[in-house]
This record gives structure tokens, sequence and C-alpha cells, in this order.
């Protein structure tokens, strides 16, 4: 008998023969091996195809079930009973208390005060509580003044004063000369009380740092916990405390809790850099683990439009840390519907059990004493499901991928050095279904795409946002109906004349070969993230040589498929563990990527991938099935069905329902803005509400509602305007580009900015020095446009040198606490040689731009009657915002 591993093409006539049914009924035994041949010439081996629905069922019973244990995994967020060292009852009314007073944006008395006030208030109850034991506690509160630079957001510039750092020192009494670094921030964004994001952490560190007091043992090294008050100002605080508070030289690594989402389980999502060292201290003290180097690559790749402040301990304080967050249902992260109540306990308990546990053995590790003779090195670490983590050094990471690829490289080199021309023609039949392979991928993708333009073109786009299946259903069905016709036509077509058998032994080599490739192609860039398909080859091969008896004597019996299963459990399970944790972030993240990233595209791109993926290993099955007619019939009308779903208008993107929010983000300014010429005078004025949606959709679903918000309104940019002319908070105008502009009355702030040019002089080295003071609310933008032939040459922020030229602008965030003096800043600009005629006058262009974001001037009459038109299912963010603009 032929080798298993090669397979004949033989001239078809007659009709295939399959032998009666088996008396399971759950596969039938082909006589001829699947093919046509010589009806004189007996058989060599009877083997078993599976039956079409037999085929169908294992692989979505198995798909299934490896989802809801998934899902099994992420509710179970407390494993074992609490042991009591961590009180969650006590964290959870410190975050009731923090958010009761609504939101806490910098500058706001309620961040500044209320919340400084209760932080303080509890700390001190702890310091009198603990003041008879092994360890001292001192508080410092610090109103650092600050500029840096960071490429974030395309890049900007940052200038914060007098923000609010609550920094808390607990060491033995004795005294400690290493520190640990713990931080939380309890400031937020405008309209939103913020309680995952990121009240729950501060709510947790004070009552870890109250079981750290507690403790009668004696801390080897002490522990710095830093109430940060001004994260959401783009990381100030915490570079105002690394780069000037005294203890900062002391701290050797960091702990950093941040929200991404709203409760479920923290992940670790960042480490490093470098520093194996904190991982295996992760890994050996968390009580609850949780943890993803896929994560930290894919965040660290800048792909998510989102910072913590890992980065400026890392970048600035050049110290090692971990990065933890909440992700779970990012779609009401930054909005009103983050409240306290939507935290679950064991939420807040797992937390709590996993920080203290790691504080703790960290403060009595020898290790962090000197943690730069432990410094080089990463490590690959993954959860199983939440149950452990498996963590090991990078380089024992490469030994292994390469002995994986070496063992799938001999599997198919045994096959392809055959005997007689059966080797060369493996390695023929192989680099062609490779190809088929290859190719099915790229006409899927492809043919998912164009779905996806037509769902857009209907105006349909994100209809998924609220119906998450629908989207599974309609570029999920699409895909995998796709390939399986592909391959279908090719297992009739192409190779009418071949045993089944050998057809699905072939195509598992083809999915082994195109995973190895991607290992040692991972593996080559360094990436800790080739562990993944290191499992996808791994055991897929184990289970192929485990079982090859069986195949070869029986064929796709229904033991095999079963054990075949089994086999990929353990890859496939964690493999579509990563798949959740995809949709999980880039799902909500489409709600608040702006107006120019067409969101159908990304879903059905990642449907269709992750249908790709996880389709590899089950080619095989399509080949060894006898037919796939029903299969694609019911994925045809699942695909049908969804997209007339869609198409009626009946799955709506957004929704209201207090249970399980979708909202609509919507920005509104009520904005006045001042252009003035180079003379000084006003050349024009205009006051309005500028709205912007930050998704695609734009204001198609809020028209119908309030019908004036249509497209005779929407701007254009003025490119001889500094940032287009508009009051932008952050230099995001790239990623949305549709806004509309409503007139209304002009504005009268209370507090009206105050901008004066102090001076302006020549330089000996033929540049103009500008100075310029600034007196106005807490948070401002200074927009630079230097106008052609002009050019900065260095100003007072940051390291002297402008930075982040954002085609031809540079912005400016500046934000202050409580008390701020004057705002006073210079730069110099070197005037252009030939000036343009066509261009605007002067040689540049300075606009000011102010965000009353509380108290009395962040609100209108003009404002509060169009924010109650808003649908109940779209949340509006609304202030109120000056623009003046000057030419010099």
């Amino acid at each position: 008998m032929e080798s298993d591993t090669t397979f004949r093409r033989i001239k078809p006539f007659g009709t295939q023969n399959y032998s009666a049914q088996d008396n399971d009924g759950s596969r039938e035994r082909c006589a001829d091996n699947g093919y046509s041949g010589d009806p004189k010439r007996k058989p060599e081996v009877s083997l078993y195809l599976l039956r079409e629905g037999v085929a169908a069922s294992l692989v979505s019973v198995f798909i299934l079930v490896l989802w809801g244990l998934v899902h099994f995994s992420l509710q179970q967020l407390v494993i074992g009973k609490p042991t009591g060292e961590f009180n969650a009852l006590r964290a959870r009314r410190h975050l009731e208390q923090i958010t009761s007073v609504g939101p806490r944006p910098v500058g706001s008395p309620e961040n500044e005060v209320l919340t400084v006030r209760y932080l303080l208030e509890q700390i001190e109850n702890i310091r009198v509580e603990t003041a008879a034991g092994p360890h001292q506690l001192t508080v410092d509160v610090q109103r650092p003044t600050g500029t840096f630079s960071i490429d974030f957001l395309g890049g900007f510039t940052s200038f914060y004063d007098r923000v609010t750092n609550i920094a808390v020192r607990l060491e033995p009494k004795g005294g400690a000369q290493h520190l640990m670094l713990a931080n939380c921030h309890f400031d937020t964004v405008a309209n939103s009380p913020g309680a995952s994001d990121d009240a729950v952490s501060c709510a947790v560190m004070l009552e870890v740092l109250h079981s750290l007091a507690n403790q009668s043992t004696p801390l080897l090294h002490g522990v710095v916990f830093l109430f940060n008050g001004a994260e959401e100002n783009i990381l100030q605080a915490s570079h105002g405390f690394i780069t000037q508070h005294p203890w900062a030289k002391q701290v050797r690594a960091f702990i950093n809790l941040e929200a991404a989402g709203v409760g479920g389980k923290e992940v670790v999502f960042q480490t490093g850099p470098e520093n194996p060292w904190l991982v295996q201290a992760y890994v050996h003290a968390a009580k609850h683990p949780f943890a993803s180097v896929v994560g930290q690559e894919v965040f660290q790749s800048g792909i998510i439009p989102s910072d913590t402040d890992f980065r400026i301990y890392r970048d600035f304080g050049n110290i090692p840390g971990i990065d933890l967050a909440f992700i779970e249902n990012g779609f009401i992260y930054h909005t009103k519907y983050d409240t306290s109540d939507r935290i679950l306990t064991d939420s807040i308990q797992r937390a709590g059990d996993n920080i203290l546990a790691v504080l703790r053995y960290l403060m009595m590790s020898e290790k962090l004493a000197d943690s730069s003779e432990y410094r080089h090195g990463n490590m690959v670490f993954f959860d199983l499901l939440g149950v452990v983590v498996v963590a090991y050094p990078a380089r024992v990471g490469t030994i292994l991928n390469y002995m994986v690829a070496a063992a799938t490289f001999l599997y198919l080199a045994k096959k392809a050095s055959l005997p007689g021309n059966r080797g060369g023609r493996y390695v023929r039949d192989l680099a062609f279904a490779t190809g088929v392979a290859v190719l099915s991928w790229i006409v899927t993708l492809m043919s998912v795409l164009i779905v996806a333009l037509l769902v857009t073109l209907l105006g349909r786009s994100m209809f998924w946002y609220n119906h998450f299946y629908a989207a599974i259903c309609l570029y999920g069905a699409a895909a995998t109906g796709k390939m399986i016709l592909i391959h279908t036509l090719a297992k009739n077509l192409y190779y009418g004349g071949v045993r089944l058998v050998e057809l699905g032994d072939l195509y598992f080599d083809v999915s082994l070969l195109l995973w190895c490739c991607s290992l040692v192609w991972l593996t080559q860039q360094g990436l800790c993230s080739a562990y993944v398909p290191m499992l996808m080859v791994a055991f897929p091969l184990a289970t192929r040589l485990l079982l090859a008896r069986e195949f070869k004597h029986r064929g796709a019996s229904l033991k095999y498929s079963v054990l075949y299963l089994l086999g990929l459990a353990l890859p496939y399970g964690h493999f579509m563990f990563l798949i959740w944790v995809v949709f999980e972030i880039f799902t909500p993240i489409m709600g608040r990527s702006g107006t120019e990233i067409p969101p159908e595209v990304v879903m059905a791109t990642l449907v269709t991938l992750a249908t790709i993926f996880l389709s590899s290993f089950f080619l095989h099955f399509i080949y060894l099935a006898r037919s796939t007619k029903w299969v694609l019939a019911g994925l045809g009308s699942v695909f049908i069905f969804t997209f007339l779903l869609m198409s009626c208008g009946l799955l709506f993107p957004y929704s209201g329902s207090p249970d399980s929010p979708r909202p609509k983000r919507v920005f509104l300014q009520h904005t006045t803005r001042t252009f003035h010429n180079l003379q000084g005078q006003v050349e024009s004025q205009d006051s309005g509400v500028w709205i912007n949606s930050f998704d695609y959709t734009g204001m198609q679903h809020v028209t119908p509602d309030i019908p004036e918000i249509n497209d005779s309104i929407r701007t254009s940019c003025r490119e001889d305007r500094p940032f287009c002319g508009y009051p932008w908070f952050l230099p995001v105008k790239f990623l949305s580009k549709k806004n509309w502009y409503l007139p209304a009355p002009e504005l009268s702030p209370s507090a009206p900015v105050e901008f004066s040019l102090l001076s302006r002089e020549e330089t000996s080295w033929g540049t103009v020095k500008m100075t310029f003071s600034v007196n106005g609310p807490s948070h401002m933008s200074l927009y630079l446009m230097p106008h052609r032939g002009a050019s900065l040459s260095t100003w007072s922020f940051g390291d002297g040198t402008p930075q982040f030229d954002l085609s031809g602008e540079y912005f400016v965030f500046y934000s202050h606490g409580l008390d701020a003096p004057t705002w006073i800043f210079w730069f110099e600009i070197q005037p252009p040689r030939d000036p343009d005629p066509s261009g605007p006058e002067g040689m540049i262009s300075v606009a000011i731009s102010t965000h009353y974001f509380f108290g009395q001037d962040s609100r209108t009459a003009q404002l509060e009657e169009i924010l109650r038109r808003f649908p109940t299912w779209a949340f509006p963010s609304s202030w109120v915002s000056t623009y003046d603009m000057y030419r010099y």
C-alpha cells in the first residue's frame, strides 16, 4: 500500500461507492478510500470519512465549549475564599465616597479640595491606628510645576502648574533605603464620575496601605503610595513626582493601577522594560493572576490610542514596573455611566488581593535592593484561563520555539525524503496546497471587505456596536463560508481523483507549515508573543503523531476526530481567550476613534483574521468530510438573514439601557472665536456650538432628533489658522475631521482669558524672541503655527527644543491646580527670508483656547437646551471654550 504521507491522482470513472452506514450512525466507511479507481482492484484498506453533519457538529461543539470556558473563566473573579487581609467592603466605601463628589477634573474644587481632604483624612486615620506598630507613615502633599514633551496623539508638549500629588511613605521605623511605588489617580475627565478610571484603584490602594501598615512583621523595604491628581491631563502629576519629588530617587520599581474599561479582572498588560524579576514576582505572589505578554506588545506598538503613567515612570524615571488595568466594558469608559455600582465587590477583592500580595512580596525581596543586577532579559508570560500563569525567560522561549520549529521541519522532511518519486511529489503537492490555503485567505479577506464596504455605503456602520454577535453572524459566516467553498471546489474540481484521507493529511501539514513559519518569523523579530504559534504548532504536532496509527488504519473515525479536537483544546482555548481580549478592547475603541477610521473595515478584518486563524487546523476536516453543501447552505442562510436585519436598520448601533449602555459619544463646546490681524485689531468674530462626533457615523443618527445639526453646518478646515481655527482640547484633529458649527450667542465668562505679548526683541543671532503672559482657567491649549519660511528655534517648554511638528503646527497643553500664578512663556522664531505673499501676514500665528470644565462658566442656556434634545442613547459631553488668534 502507498504510504499515507503521499497521495496519487487516478483517472476517475464511474461513481464513488460508499459502504453502508456504521451502526453508530456517525460515520461512513469508504470502500474505495474516497476516490474512483479500477473496480476490479481490491481496496488495500477501508477508511472512515466523516459525515457532513458529524464534522459540523464536532467543530461547532468544540468552538462553543471553548468559548463558554473562556467566558466562565472571566466571570470567576475570586478563586477560593478571601484570606481577610484585604477588606473589599471597606475599599468599596472609599470608592463610593470618592465618586460621590461627581466628576473631578484638574483644578476643580472636587478634585483639589474635596477628594484631597477625604484621602488625607483616611490616611491620617491609618497613621494614628498603626502608630504603635513596627512601621512609620509619612505624608507629603506635593504641588509640582513642570513641562515635558510626549509622542502621544501625534506628539505635543505639556505644561502643568501646581497640580496635586498625595505621596504616602510607609517604611520600617528605622527607615528604608529602597522603595516600591504604587500609583493611582483620583482625577477624572469632565462629565464622568470615574469610578473605574481610576477611583477604584485609589480605594484599593487605601485598603492595601491599611493592611500593610497593620502588619506585625516589619517590612524589609519601604513603599510610596502615590495618589496623583492629574493623570487625565496626559500624565502630568506622575511626571511631577518622578522628576521632582525627593523620594523618587529611592524608588526601584513601581506598580501602576489603571483602567480602560469598567470592572472585571485587572490584567497585567505591560511590564519592564526588561527586569524579568518583576514578572516572576507577580507570578509567584498574585492570588488571582491574569497576564499576557501579547497585550504588552500590542499596547506598546501604538495600535491602541491610549497611554498610562507607566510611560512616565519608564521614560523619565528610568525605573521598571508593572502596569495593570481593568479592560472589560470599555463602552462606558470616560462616560457618565462609569459609576461605583457597576463595579462588583469581587472585582475589588481580587484586585486588592493581588496588589497586596505582590507589593508585600516585592517589599520583602532582596532583588529590589539591587534591581540593576537582575535587569537584563525579558519574560514570556501568559495565563491559562485565569487558573495559572506560565512565565519563563525570553531566551528560554527562543530555544523552545526553535526546538518546536525544528521538530516540525523534521516531521515534514521525513515525508519529503520518501524513496522513489514520492518525496518529490509530496513537496510539490505541499507547495501547491499551501498556495491554495494562502489564496483562500486572500480571497476570503477581500470578499468580506467588499461586504464591509457595502455595509458602509448603506449607512449601517457600527451595527455590531450594540449587537456584537451580529458581526460574527455576518462577517464570520461570510468568511467561514468563503473558505469552505474554496476548499470544496479544490477538493472536487482539482483533487477529484485523490484519496480524501490523504488530502486531509496533506492540509494538516499545510496548517502546520504556515504556523511554523509564523513561529520562526516572530522569534527572529524578538517578540515574546511567538509563544502563541509555538503552542499552535507543538500541540497539533504531538496530537498528530500520537494519533498517526489510528488515522492510518481507520481514517477519520469518530474516535480519531474527538481525540484530535481534544489535542487542540489547550492552544485553541488560549487563542480564543486572546481573541476575546482583542474584541473586548477594539470594539469599544471604535466608538471613540474618530470619524476617519472606517469601523466596518476594522471589524470585518478582525473577524476574518480570527476565522482564518481558528480554521487552520479545521481544514483537515473539510477534506475528510464527505460533503459540505449543507454547511455552506446554513452559513449562507445565516449571512443573508443577518444582512437583511442590518440593511433594514433593525440592528441599531447604540443603546441607552441602564443595564448595558452603548452610548454614542458627542463633544459639544459653546465657543466664541476671535481672530486678530497683524495690527492687533479684531478681524472677525463668531460664536457657536462646535460639535464633534467621535465615531464614524457622524451625526446621522442624531439629526432626526435635532434637525438643525445637519450637513449644512458642517465645518471646513481653514489652513491659514492654527488647528483649523477651532478650540481643540487635544491634538486630535486628524482623528475627527467631520465637525459641525451651530450658531449661538456670544459668551461672557466671568473669568475671561487674559493674553498679552510682554516683549518682543531681536537677538544677535537673527531670531525674534517673544514673551507672553496668560491668565485663564485650569485648562488651556496653545497653538503655534510658523508661516511658510519661518521656524521655531527654541522655547521655554520641555528641554528647550521645539518638538513634534504636526504639519507645521505645535500644540502645548496647559493645566493648573488651585491658585496658580500667571503663565509666562517665550519662544524664539527665525523669520522667513522670503515671505509668502499668498500666505497669512507676519511670521507666526499664535492662538490660545480656554476650556471651562466646571463651575458656573462651564454651562450656558444654549448648551442646556441642546443637551436636553439629545436621545437617551447618546452621551453628549459639553463645556464652554474660547479661541483667540493673533498674527505676529
